[in-house]
């Protein structure tokens, strides 16, 4: 998603860095044919840089923060992780520790690439959400601010994502149960008798999910922390969060067969 980012702020004429220390091959390869400046480490990368935006999977998220401040980075830092909106208010902090200001970020949708679109919600000073907000100006990341502060654009996501992925992790569990129970040609008359679209939901479930469950799973936990921060029950995410950490063998993986994906759930 990050490398996508970058590539659509290089059409628009700005400078992209990255920090290439202890990435993989595939990545390397993407940041060069994108035309990313590698940067040892991000001390390196955030000097006399006017916007960090940070992308990576949610786990890592403050410790990214944590970073950038300690590297003295005195501008405007756009955290764009999945992570819960005390998450986000806690980055906020960090970085104005260190005298920058940070815009809360939310990404909805695939990488933008191959004709893709996706969506960027921002929240926080209005001013620095403007700022973020013309970076993207004419490109397939249609930016959408909302009237709320750091936190929002955040919360935004997690509800998004608490239905789109923990959706999918209950389909895949339920799947899972009726495989163990010996019972899915029961179930997949049910299906195709009341629900004919859900066959085909479940094969995207698989397919789609296994690849990156490793990231789902900090992602899943984030949700049930926000839905816990305002009185809800985690416990819906916080099992969706142990589905995807049962497919972390999937990581990556381009030909995924979704009645394997089943099976490692129950084992």
């Amino acid at each position: 998603m990050g490398s996508s980012l970058g590539a659509v702020l290089i059409t628009n004429g700005h400078e992209v860095r990255w920090v290439a220390a202890d990435r993989s091959d595939s990545t390397h390869q993407r940041a060069k044919a994108d035309g990313f400046a590698a940067m040892d480490d991000i001390a390196t990368g955030v000097m006399g840089a006017e916007v960090v935006l940070s992308v990576c999977p949610p786990e890592f998220a403050g410790d990214v923060a944590h970073q950038v401040a300690d590297a003295g980075f005195t501008g405007l830092f756009v955290d764009a992780n999945a992570v819960s909106p005390d998450s986000a208010r806690g980055a906020a902090s960090t970085i104005a520790g260190a005298g920058a200001t940070m815009v809360d970020g939310g990404i909805i949708g695939p990488p933008v690439r191959g004709g893709a679109r996706n969506l960027l919600y921002l929240s926080g000073d209005a001013n620095d959400v403007a700022t973020v907000a013309r970076l993207f100006d004419g490109t397939p990341v249609e930016t959408v601010v909302l009237d709320a502060p750091i936190g929002g654009a955040s919360a935004t996501k997690m509800a998004f994502a608490g239905w789109t992925k923990g959706s999918s992790a209950l389909l895949l569990a339920v799947r899972a149960m009726a495989t163990a129970e010996g019972v899915t040609e029961g179930l997949d008359h049910a299906w195709q008798t009341m629900l004919p679209h859900l066959s085909e939901q479940l094969r995207r479930a698989a397919v789609g999910s296994a690849p990156k469950a490793w990231r789902f799973e900090a992602e899943m936990r984030e949700i049930a922390a926000t839905l816990d921060s305002v009185g809800l029950p985690a416990g819906f995410h916080e099992a969706a969060a142990d589905v995807y950490a049962r497919l972390a063998e999937f990581r990556d993986s381009t030909d995924v067969n979704p009645d394997e994906v089943i099976e490692r759930l129950t084992h």
